[in-house]
């Protein structure tokens, strides 16, 4: 039987598609004699050959993303993982990530396996998508992080570049809180709090925190009893730095987040919050 003969088109047709190369696009036709859905299928396993032979590599960087429902009372934040920064401020690869977004937003999954499950369009789930696009790119991609939260408020906040992102969910869904929940997701991505509030430690670090502090001020040659009141001190110096409505606020140190939010909006406060940074 005579090959079918493949025009520029074509190639173009399936390249548009499926994303993949030009000389694997035609090489994918011509295998499957210009039948289109086999030479997709041709890709796709291109794909998952390409993404078991790397899947030892290191997904180190990446593209986060968080972004407010329309309402704006759920948020989602993740983080989809390549192996070169290269393709992480690729154009094509964060629009690939903000699609995953779209489709999170609609369906409301509420974990990355939940996520990666759902149709990415009428052929593939998100999960398959996202092997296809390793043939396509050539690196290893991971999907390591999703969260979302629920509140009368979400606001999202995306650093430059997409390395580092945050979301916080507030107690009121006014215009007031709204703002506030921006300077507040800001305040997150720059000063990394552990948690809400110092009832967020676990007994763990506030053990280790005590034990070091105590420590810290014997080696100062503080007497015994002494140093348990300095090391208690410096626990609650931790819960200030580290605990979000504790920490001075970016914009005004005068006050502590949580007074900023109360002098915004009375009783306005953060009920949850979400950041991941590549770093």
């Amino acid at each position: 039987m005579e090959s079918m003969t493949i025009t520029a088109s074509d190639v173009n047709r399936l390249r548009q598609q499926t994303g993949a190369g030009m000389m694997d696009c035609k090489n994918a036709l011509v295998e499957a004699n210009g039948d289109f859905e086999v030479a997709t299928d041709l890709l796709r396993k291109k794909g998952q050959k390409v993404a078991a032979k790397r899947g030892d590599n290191e997904a180190k960087e990446g593209f986060i993303l968080a972004q407010a429902s329309e309402d704006g009372k759920i948020g989602i934040i993740m983080t989809l993982n390549c192996e070169t920064d290269f393709v992480a401020k690729n154009a094509t690869f964060g629009q690939f990530v903000q699609t995953i977004m779209d489709i999170a937003l609609a369906k409301l999954p509420s974990t990355a396996e939940e996520l990666v499950a759902l149709p990415y369009d009428d052929k593939l789930t998100i999960e398959q998508k996202i092997v296809d696009q390793v043939g396509v790119i050539g690196e290893k991609l991971v999907l390591s992080n999703f969260a979302k939260v629920t509140a009368e408020k979400v606001a999202a906040y995306n650093h430059p570049g997409n390395q580092l992102a945050a979301i916080v969910a507030l107690n009121s869904g006014s215009e007031v809180a709204a703002d506030a929940g921006k300077q507040v997701a800001m305040q997150i991505a720059a000063m990394n709090p552990l948690a809400l509030n110092k009832d967020g430690i676990d007994e763990d670090t506030i053990q280790r925190e005590l034990e070091v502090g105590k420590e810290l001020a014997i080696q100062e040659g503080k007497p015994a009893e002494m140093a348990e009141k300095i090391s208690q001190g410096r626990l609650n110096k931790f819960f200030q730095e580290n605990t979000l409505l504790s920490q001075p606020f970016v914009r005004d140190n005068k006050l502590t987040v949580e007074q900023f939010l109360n002098s915004a909006e009375k009783g306005l406060t953060v009920v949850d919050f979400k950041r991941f940074s590549l770093s």
